[in-house]
Formats: structure tokens, C-alpha cells, sequence
């Protein structure tokens, strides 16, 4: 007699952890659109230079756009680890970029080498979470397109960190047509190498996987895309590879000749070609968002990985660029869409992060923030709503001797590392950091170096922290 009831018992429990798993019809899609080396200055609706990006502009006007969104550190590797995991880059371990340095002096690395090369041995630490862990446990099926630049081994790659997909390069970068890096090809289909689509386009290749893996799950179940462009980036070619001449960035040549009379450089000429092909397939996949009816139902969150560089002409009125810690390595364009759940055609000057955006994802999709683990960020959707001011009020940027702070809006830096990079600056009154006014207001001098002092005892206090945490 007690059987009956039990099985019941059973199958009802059952039935709450299969609810628990399941995510609600109504739960947002999340697609986090990460361009590569784009300066703050380097889009079209700023003005500043003859960027064509429609897309983008038509994004920021149905949503909202950041003038003062900060990036975790002002190179790729770094500034991505932190994005996904939330984290400083002390606390998950990424501090330096995942990179054979050898290549600098014309090394060319065997299949053999490269296997126990840093590009092979390093990347995020597998106990930290990422965006596709979290979500994954909220029942949404999740994929990387493009750039990964978290490692290359099996543990690293994505499937093994919450994706149930991936395609595009496991390394920092790639050269757009041949997908190689440096000789060793660089694209993975899951987790094993492929060299399929050889010849083709890179920003091609992404946005035709996008396009499949949005349409293959639109209205079926909630889905998260994490698509990193290697656009705009230099290629990492070897010049001997490419007619003795180092390419640069790359673009097909027929969009390279739209900007050639805009352009003042050849340069500046692919720059903008690469962003304007990386713009239109970013419109592609809008397109279809409108197609299956999932527009209203995604949250879209547009970033740059880190600052500008020479290639792009650099950030002006913003000092410096990618590398360092100057606001034009570290200030980056942002722009967020979520018809409906956030306002359109925003332009707001409240400090965030990209520190911001998974505590802002976990929020949106209504996933349980971690009890046990320390995010560094904030949910930042009443600030887009403009319900409330950002509660952000600092952040802290350190890699050895290379020290930055923003305190309100006081910046710090002292970077030894550079000529010259050092001073406090009112950025309010100093945008482009011109003004040293440390000698002049030593009492907020005094106030944000003692700050930073405390935040990065609290950095060294992390367990597992810093660069040896992957040995």
C-alpha cells in the first residue's frame, strides 16, 4: 500500500527538479557581440571619423549607448577572462594575454613545438564559472562564435565551460583568410581543430554560424550567443606568408576601396572596411532576430575588448590606446537592446564596466547569483533604465607595476612600464588626461592612492590568486 504513494512522491519531485531546469517560455535570449581592438571614437553615430557602422548606430538608437564603460584591462586576453567570469583579473587568474611571444622574432613554430607552446599549456583557470556555466544551469543552450582566446586545451575550450557549441579560433588571433596563427591554424569546430572553411572570410564564416545556431533555437528555448569578432584586430601573419608585406587588418578589397578617399592611410582604409563587414553580418543577424520573432525577447550587449589602435587612427580626444592605461585603452564603446526592457535612443554618461555585465545577464535571465563566489560587479539594468544611478563609484586596473584607478571622477595611474604615465587627473573637467593635478589637490591624490592600496591588499588576500594559478 505504501508503493502507490512513494512512486507518486517520486514521480512529483521528479517532475519540480525537471521545472527547476527548465526554463520559462518567456526567459530573454542574451547575445554578447564583442568586437576586437575598436576604439571609443570608432563608430559611426560619434562623428569623429568616417566610420561607416549603420548597424550599430541603429542599435545604440533603439537602446542605449555609454560614454564612460570601462573594460577590465586594455588587451584582449585579459579584459575577455574578466567579461566572462565577472571577475577582476586577479581574482580569476588572467593577468597576462595567452601568447607564444617567440613568434615576435620570426619563430615558426612546428605542430610538435606548438603542442607545448603557452598558447597549449595556459588559459582560464578551471575552477572559475563562466557566463555559459551560469546559464546553463538555467536550462539555455549556449554557444562561442569567433574568438575565444581562453586556451586551447581540451579543459579550456569552451565546451568544457558551459557552451554546448563553438566555432572559430581557440587563440588570440588569427589571420582572416588562411585562419591561421602565425602558420598553425587556429579554428576549432567544438574541440577538435578544423580547417574547413579555409579561404573564406573570417567575419564571413561567424556570421553564418550565428545565423544557424540563432535560427536553429529561436522559440524553442532561451538561448545565449557570445560572439567575439576578431575584427577589427591586425592579423597575426608572418610577412613572408603574405608577399613579404605584413597585412594589417584585413577586408575584402572591394569594401577596402569604399573608404580609400575617406581614409586618411591604407591603413585606416582596412580598419574601417573590417569594422564596416563586422557591422553589416552583426545587421544580418538583427535581420533574423526580426525573422523569427525573438527581437523583443533579446537582450543585445555590444562592447570592444579593449581600446583603439594605430591602425584605427587611434581615440582621440581620449589619450592612448590599446596597451595602456591611459582612457583610450581602457574607455570602449558599449551599447545595450532589449526592447521594451530597456529605453531607446539613450545616451548616458553613468559609470559601468564590463565587470557590469553578467551580474546585468544573471538579472535579465533571472538566474541565481553565486553564494560562494565574489563577482566584482554590479546588475546595471535600473542604471539603463535610468531608475538609478550606477552604484559603480570605482575601479581599479593592476598588472605588476602597472597601476590605474578611477575614483568617482578622479583618475590615477602610475604606470612605470611607459614613459611618462603617471599623474591624477579630474575627468570631468580632463577627458583626455592633459592636466596632472596631483600637486595641485593632494588630499584626493592621497584619498585614491590609499584606496587602491586597499582594494589591491584585498586582490592579494584572493586565494588561488595571480599569475601562477595554473600551475
Amino acid at each position: 500500500m505504501l508503493l502507490l504513494p512513494f512512486f507518486l512522491l517520486l514521480v512529483t519531485s521528479l517532475g519540480i527538479a525537471a521545472a527547476a531546469d527548465s526554463p520559462s517560455p518567456k526567459s530573454p535570449n542574451v547575445i554578447v557581440i564583442i568586437s576586437d581592438d575598436q576604439g571609443w571614437p570608432d563608430l559611426g553615430c560619434m562623428g569623429i571619423k568616417p566610420m561607416e557602422t549603420p548597424t550599430l548606430d541603429k542599435l545604440a538608437a533603439e537602446g542605449v549607448r555609454a560614454t564612460h564603460f570601462y573594460v577590465a584591462w586594455s588587451g584582449c586576453t585579459v579584459s575577455r577572462a574578466a567579461l566572462l567570469t565577472g571577475r577582476y583579473p586577479y581574482r580569476n587568474g588572467i593577468i597576462h594575454g595567452i601568447r607564444n611571444d617567440l613568434v615576435n622574432y620570426g619563430h615558426h613554430y612546428t605542430m610538435d613545438e606548438y603542442e607545448f607552446s603557452p598558447e597549449m599549456l595556459l588559459g582560464l583557470d578551471t575552477k572559475e564559472k563562466t557566463m555559459g556555466d551560469y546559464l546553463k544551469g538555467s536550462g539555455y543552450t549556449n554557444a562561442v562564435v569567433g574568438k575565444w582566446d581562453m586556451g586551447q586545451a581540451r579543459r579550456f575550450l569552451p565546451l568544457q565551460r558551459g557552451f554546448d557549441q563553438f566555432y572559430g579560433h581557440g587563440n588570440n588571433n588569427t589571420d582572416y583568410y588562411t585562419h591561421e596563427r602565425y602558420g598553425v591554424p587556429s579554428f576549432f569546430r567544438d574541440n577538435e581543430r578544423t580547417e574547413e572553411d579555409k579561404g573564406t572570410y573570417a567575419t564571413d564564416v561567424f556570421e553564418r554560424e550565428a545565423l544557424s545556431f540563432v535560427t536553429a533555437n529561436a522559440g524553442k528555448r532561451p538561448f545565449f550567443l557570445y560572439l567575439g569578432f576578431n575584427a577589427p584586430h591586425g592579423a597575426s601573419t608572418f610577412p613572408e606568408d603574405n608577399g613579404g608585406v605584413k597585412p594589417g587588418v584585413q577586408a575584402p578589397e572591394e569594401v577596402v576601396a569604399r573608404f580609400r578617399d575617406k581614409a586618411k592611410s591604407e591603413d585606416h582604409a582596412h580598419y574601417y572596411a573590417a569594422t564596416y563587414c563586422m557591422d553589416q553580418s552583426i545587421g544580418r543577424i538583427l535581420d533574423t532576430l526580426d525573422k523569427v520573432g525573438e527581437t523583443n525577447n533579446t537582450l543585445i550587449i555590444f562592447l570592444s575588448d579593449n581600446g583603439g589602435t594605430s591602425y584605427g587612427g587611434g581615440n582621440a580626444p581620449l589619450r592612448g590606446g590599446k596597451s595602456t592605461l591611459w582612457e583610450g585603452g581602457v574607455r570602449v564603446p558599449f551599447i545595450a537592446r532589449w526592447p521594451g526592457k530597456i529605453p531607446a535612443g539613450v545616451v548616458t554618461d553613468e559609470f559601468i564596466t564590463s565587470l557590469d555585465i553578467l551580474p546585468t545577464i544573471l538579472a535579465a535571465t533571472g538566474t541565481a547569483a553565486p553564494k560562494n563566489i565574489t563577482l566584482d560587479g554590479y546588475d546595471m539594468l535600473p542604471t539603463l533604465r535610468g531608475e538609478t544611478p550606477s552604484p559603480r563609484t570605482e575601479m581599479f586596473w593592476w598588472s605588476g607595476n602597472r597601476k590605474a584607478a578611477r575614483v568617482r571622477q578622479y583618475k590615477w595611474i602610475d604606470d612605470k612600464g611607459r614613459k611618462e604615465s603617471t599623474g591624477l587627473y579630474d575627468l570631468d573637467a580632463d577627458p583626455a588626461e592633459k592636466h596632472d593635478i596631483s600637486k595641485d589637490q593632494p588630499e584626493i591624490f592621497k584619498k585614491v592612492t590609499a584606496r587602491f592600496a586597499e582594494w589591491q591588499k584585498e586582490m592579494e588576500a584572493t586565494e588561488d590568486r595571480g599569475p601562477f594559478r595554473n600551475f
